[in-house]
């Protein structure tokens, strides 16, 4: 099959991730996989490129400001007349809402994996409305939680058309030593780590853990924050605000972040809304113990016996659940490897791949019965 993707990458994140595990994948399954990359400038958006074009990915960069929608859709309607694919695969609400039209008018078959919603500032809720409503003219619908599946339905996609596919993981490149991950951040080589790893935006709750250090003043620690975003200075003045700056250290982005979870003694995952979280999967992999809050896709991916759950929003239990980590090591290493275990297990890329395969060929034929889960 010929398979268009369209993307508006960030400099990293889970949408990304997804993006290149299906182009790479699907291209080494033999199907030709076309990436179109939104991006304001013609450098934007290299790194992302960089392990599709390696897998021999076609790749195409469509350099528009912020607004230039009509040239966008004239792009993306200039691809479709020059690859004629079998499936246009948007993901992302600009993406979702301005360009999957166009494919439409080609008689182009278009599914879309909705990754999450976040919420947060007036515009980007009313981003997310305009894609729910788009959602119920896609051919498909991948939602990557079971959560995510029924907030879909709500909102009046039709099941029929809902896939329920969560995310995997797949490592991209080898994992660092502990010694050598803590010197690459710039962490001390003895004491325990907390590892934050994520966007610095609200539905990420990075709040919520500074606003459980002062409860962990009994805890040696040190709190290593990977990610930028919107909230960073705003993060930075509540940690002055509780008096714990000399206790966390703000890292930035860090390229291929998921080679230093060997740097954690323990991650946290403390968002207040979550999708299927790539986070989440890396701290399994480096057999990290966790401490995540039950949103979203979570409880599909660890349950009591592989972490540390807790409710959303409480950084009471949040501090309980690291301390619980740092007094009870020989539980939390036993919870670590059945989480390692149960990504290794139910979390492969090969069958989700096959899954994604048969939702293309289904749009293809013009079917609207979802694939069995």
């Amino acid at each position: 099959m010929v398979i268009l993707h369209v993307v508006a990458p960030a400099e990293f994140g889970g949408l990304e991730r997804v993006v290149q595990t299906l182009g790479t994948g699907l291209q080494g399954l033999g199907h030709d996989v076309h990436v179109a990359a939104v991006v304001a400038d013609a450098a934007d958006g290299a790194p992302f490129l960089a392990p599709l074009i390696e897998a021999g990915v076609h790749t195409h960069r469509i350099v528009v400001s912020g607004r230039a929608y009509r040239r966008e859709r004239a792009a993306v309607a200039g691809l479709c007349q020059r690859l004629r694919p079998d499936a246009v695969h948007t993901h992302g609400y600009r993406p979702d809402v301005i360009d999957a039209g166009v494919a439409r008018q080609f008689g182009v078959p278009v599914l879309t994996t909705a990754h999450g919603f976040t919420g947060g500032p007036l515009r980007n809720r009313v981003y997310e409305y305009l894609q729910r409503r788009a959602f119920r003219r896609f051919d498909a619908v991948v939602a990557v939680s079971r959560a995510l599946t029924d907030q879909l339905a709500r909102a009046g996609v039709p099941r029929s058309r809902i896939h329920t596919v969560p995310n995997v993981w797949r490592r991209n490149a080898p994992a660092l030593g502990r010694a050598t991950a803590r010197r690459l951040l710039g962490l001390p080589s003895e004491g325990f780590v907390v590892g934050w790893v994520g966007r610095l935006s609200s539905e990420k709750g990075a709040d919520v853990l500074l606003d459980a250090l002062p409860r962990l003043n009994n805890v040696p620690l040190t709190v290593s924050v990977v990610g930028n975003g919107v909230q960073q200075l705003a993060l930075q003045m509540r940690a002055a605000e509780l008096g714990v700056t000399d206790r966390v250290r703000w890292h930035g982005v860090v390229p291929e972040a998921d080679r230093v979870f060997p740097a954690f003694d323990v991650c946290v995952l403390s968002s207040r809304t979550e999708g299927t979280p790539m986070v989440l999967f890396e701290a399994m992999a480096a057999g990290v113990p966790v401490v995540a809050t039950d949103v979203g896709g979570v409880p599909d991916v660890v349950s009591h016996e592989e972490a540390v759950v807790v409710r959303a929003e409480d950084s009471a239990a949040l501090a309980a659940g690291i301390t619980d980590v740092y007094e009870h090591t020989a539980a939390a290493a036993r919870r670590a490897g059945a989480a390692r275990a149960r990504l290794e297990r139910e979390f492969a890329v090969g069958p989700w791949l096959d899954r994604y395969e048969s939702i293309y060929r289904l749009v293809r034929r013009g079917a609207s019965t979802p694939a069995a889960a």
